[in-house]
């Protein structure tokens, strides 16, 4: 068998462009997925009963579903509901809640290893629960969760490829369509696998440096290393 790269590598525009796509939407989900992961494991610690409940349930529902079920649920079954989305908007929609609900767990654990002594030092200088939670206890809680939300990160942007059932125009899409035009099966997907990788270790160096300097800062980063 002779393996053939340059019929597969001409079409890099295409290659490119849904590197680009997969990167974007990694971006976004990342971006608001860890927000509703950190209001949601909040909301687990110290909400009311009936907000845990609610928070539980939605974390429950999606961590035992699987998640092209969840994307086919927002693409095809929400629109007899009246709510129709583009392709690129339902992959988006379906990552931020996947990320959403496994980060909240992940934070979670972060919080509930806050030394009550923290919070009590915290209310005896006054400040208010928003003060106490953004301050003293987010900061370090994420230092002590944050390779764990990297990797959650990570799972994200590689299940993303499943988003091309809906033809959403990212990597594996674009993969697909280069593997259909020139039957090489094979060297696509090899080339599109290196991409991803290429992706992965990017996404991870970039995670690792930004969180310490610009997150929970880079003391609490090299206690928790």
């Amino acid at each position: 068998m002779v393996f053939d790269f340059s019929s597969v590598l001409e079409q890099w525009p295409l290659l490119l462009r849904g590197a680009l796509v997969t990167l974007a939407m990694t971006l976004v989900s990342t971006l608001l997925g860890l927000l509703l992961g950190i209001a949601c494991g909040w909301a687990r610690a110290n909400g009311a009963a009936w907000l845990r409940f609610t928070v539980g349930g939605y974390i429950e529902l999606v961590r035992n579903t699987p998640y092209i079920v969840q994307l086919f649920f927002i693409f095809f079954g929400l629109p007899s509901l009246g709510l129709h989305m583009t392709a690129i908007s339902a992959s988006v929609v379906s990552l931020v809640l996947n990320l959403g609900a496994y980060a909240a767990e992940i934070t979670r654990a972060g919080i509930a290893t806050t030394a009550r002594s923290q919070i009590e030092a915290a209310q005896s200088l006054a400040l208010d629960r928003w003060q106490i939670f953004s301050r003293v206890v987010l900061p370090p809680a994420l230092s002590r969760v944050w390779p764990s939300l990297i990797s959650q990160v990570i799972i994200i942007m590689l299940g993303s490829a499943v988003c091309s059932q809906i033809s959403t125009e990212e990597l594996s899409f674009s993969a697909n369509l280069i593997a259909s035009r020139s039957f090489r099966n094979f060297e696509s997907f090899i080339i599109a696998a290196m991409i991803y990788l290429a992706l992965a270790v990017m996404v991870r160096q970039f995670l690792g440096w930004f969180g310490p300097r610009f997150i929970f800062g880079p003391a609490l980063g090299k206690n928790h290393e």
